[in-house]
C-alpha cells in the first residue's frame, strides 16, 4: 500500500472499567490494574454473585460531562459513546470540508433504558420519550448530531466483532474514495439481558476470568466505549499532524459452524487473521504482538489458539499474545474498539500488556500468553474480535515511524 493510500489513525477516545479516557486506560494496563468488581449500579438478582467490568459513573454524571440535559433521552450506551467520541475528535476539525462518516457499533443499544422503564411506559408518560432509544441505530444518530457528522452515518451490530467491523468498514470506504475521514468504534453498557443471556449459556465465571488458562471457566462482562478517527494519510499530512499509527490490514470471515460456538479448529478466526495479513501485505512473522479475543470460555480460547497455531505454524513461532479482557471484562460490541485503542497504545509505547490470572497452559495447545507487562520492539500488532453467529474479524495495526 503506497503512503498516500495508507489509513492513518489520527485520534482515539476510550472509557472502560479501567479508565475514563485513553491515558487512564493506559496507566491501568501498564500497572496491571484490573477493573473487575461486584455489580454495583445495575439492578439485578446477580448483584452479589457475578463480577463485571463496571464504569463507576452514573448516567447523570455522564450526561453532565458530555453536556446533555439530564432529562433528555440518552441511554447509557450513548452517553459512554459521546464521552469517547468527543475525546477521539477533540483535536480534529470535523467541519474542514472533508467527507466525514460515523460508523458506530452496538449490541445493547437502548436496552438498558427499556429494561428500566418498560413497566413504567404502561402506567405513565414520564419516561416514554425513551421508547425510540431502544433500536441500535438511534444512539448513533444522536452521536452524529453532537459531532456534526452528516456525510455518512450507519450502525453495525455483528455481536462481539461489531466495533472491529465498524473500523474495517471505515477503512474500506476511505480506500474506495467514498470518505476522507471516518469516526469508527463501538459502545455497550451492561444490561440485565446480556448478563442473563451469557449466564444462561453457562459461560459466565463465578470469579475472575482466566484467559488461555487450562482451568478457565467463563467470562466477565464489562461496559465500554471507544472510537478512533481514520483518515487518508495525505489528509493527515496536509494538516501537519503525525498519525498515532496506521490500520494496515483487516479481515472478516465466518466459519458458519454454530450460533454461539466457534469451530474446534478456529476456521473463521484463521481466515480472518490470514486475510488481515494479506491486505497488509505482511508475512505472519512480522506480527510482534497479538491482542487476542481471549474471552476465557472453554470454546473460544481453544479455537483461537488453534487458529494462531495454524497461522504461525508452531507454538514457538506465535508472537507474544495476551487477552486484555481480564482488565475490562468482555465489552461485547465495544471490544474491537477498546482493544484497537490498546493495540495502538502498545505500538506507541512499545509494550505488551499482561494476560492476567493465568496459571497453566491449555493442555491441547501448549501455548503461553504474556503474563506480565513488558517492553518490546513492535512494528505490527494484530487484534482479534470474534462474535456469535461465527462473525470473526481481525485488525492489523502498524507503527507510525518517525
Amino acid at each position: 500500500m503506497s503512503v498516500p493510500d495508507r489509513i492513518a489513525i489520527s485520534g482515539m477516545g476510550a472509557i472502560s472499567a479501567i479508565g475514563e479516557d485513553v491515558s487512564s486506560n493506559h496507566r491501568s494496563l501498564r500497572a496491571s490494574h484490573h477493573g473487575i468488581v461486584p455489580i454495583r449500579q445495575l439492578d439485578t438478582p446477580h448483584r452479589d454473585k457475578l463480577l463485571v467490568g463496571e464504569i463507576a459513573i452514573s448516567n447523570d454524571q455522564l450526561a453532565e460531562r458530555v453536556g446533555v440535559a439530564g432529562d433528555d433521552a440518552y441511554t447509557r450506551s450513548t452517553l459512554l459513546a459521546l464521552l469517547a467520541a468527543k475525546e477521539a475528535t477533540a483535536a480534529i476539525d470535523l467541519s474542514d470540508g472533508s467527507r466525514t462518516g460515523l460508523i458506530s457499533a452496538t449490541t445493547v443499544g437502548g436496552m438498558d433504558a427499556t429494561e428500566r422503564y418498560y413497566e413504567d411506559y404502561l402506567a405513565t408518560e414520564t419516561h416514554r420519550h425513551f421508547i425510540p432509544t431502544h433500536p441500535c441505530g438511534y444512539g448513533t444518530e444522536q452521536i452524529a448530531r453532537h459531532l456534526g457528522i452528516t456525510d455518512y452515518v450507519t450502525t453495525i451490530s455483528t455481536a462481539c466483532s461489531s466495533a472491529a467491523n465498524a473500523i474495517m468498514l471505515g477503512a474500506r470506504m476511505i480506500k474506495a474514495g467514498l470518505l476522507d475521514r471516518a469516526v469508527v468504534g463501538g459502545t455497550d453498557c451492561l444490561s440485565r439481558f446480556t448478563i442473563n443471556g451469557f449466564n444462561s449459556l453457562m459461560i459466565y465465571t463465578d470469579g475472575h476470568c482466566r484467559p488461555f488458562d487450562e482451568h478457565r471457566n467463563g467470562l466477565n462482562l464489562g461496559e465500554a466505549a471507544a472510537y478512533l478517527v481514520l483518515e487518508r494519510a495525505a489528509l493527515v499530512a496536509r494538516h501537519s499532524k503525525a498519525p498515532l499509527a496506521y490500520l494496515s490490514g483487516y479481515g472478516h470471515a465466518n466459519d458458519a459452524f454454530h450460533q454461539t460456538a466457534s469451530s474446534d479448529n478456529g476456521e473463521g478466526a484463521y481466515l480472518a487473521m490470514k486475510q488481515a495479513l494479506e491486505v497488509a501485505g505482511l508475512d505472519a512473522g512480522a506480527v510482534g504482538y497479538i491482542n487476542a479475543h481471549g474471552t476465557a470460555t472453554p470454546n473460544n480460547d481453544l479455537a483461537e489458539g488453534q487458529a494462531m497455531l495454524r497461522i504461525f505454524g508452531t507454538a514457538e513461532a506465535i508472537p507474544m499474545f495476551s487477552s486484555t479482557k481480564a482488565f475490562t471484562g468482555h465489552t461485547l460490541a465495544a471490544a474491537g474498539a477498546i482493544e484497537a485503542v490498546f493495540s495502538v497504545l502498545a505500538l506507541q509505547h512499545q509494550e505488551v500488556f499482561a494476560n492476567l490470572n493465568f496459571s497453566e497452559p491449555i493442555a491441547a495447545l501448549g501455548i503461553v500468553p504474556q503474563t506480565t507487562q513488558r517492553h518490546a520492539t513492535l512494528n505490527h500488532v494484530l487484534s482479534n474480535s470474534f462474535g456469535f453467529g461465527g462473525n470473526c474479524s481481525s485488525l492489523l495495526f502498524s507503527k507510525a515511524h518517525d
